[in-house]
């Protein structure tokens, strides 16, 4: 894989991530979603500082809160975690604790 296109899926993805954002942020209950706004923007970081263990890390976590989340969250969320956790797999990052044996 060129390093363009690294680039170009960890910058789509980091676009995401700011879509998701905008989504939790834009909810009645944000303040119920303080964590997960939280660890959504702690991924946004890094991605921008192409921290691997800190990608897979705050994926993990952001998924275990949307999961459980305290607070109903928009459908739209799911695809949009979705879509961050292909590109960044696209772009060479794992981004579970442990990939299923192949």
């Amino acid at each position: 894989m060129s390093s363009t296109s690294t680039t170009d899926h960890r910058q789509a993805a980091a676009r995401r991530v700011t879509d998701l954002l905008e989504q939790l942020r834009g909810q009645p209950t944000a303040s119920a979603l303080s964590r997960l706004i939280e660890e959504t923007e702690a991924l946004g970081r890094a991605i921008g500082a192409f921290h691997l263990e800190g990608i897979r890390f705050r994926m993990y976590n952001v998924d275990r809160l949307m999961t459980h989340s305290a607070a109903p969250l928009p459908p739209e969320c799911g695809s949009i975690f979705a879509d961050i956790r292909r590109h960044l797999e696209s772009a060479g990052f794992h981004t579970r604790s442990h990939q299923a044996p192949g």
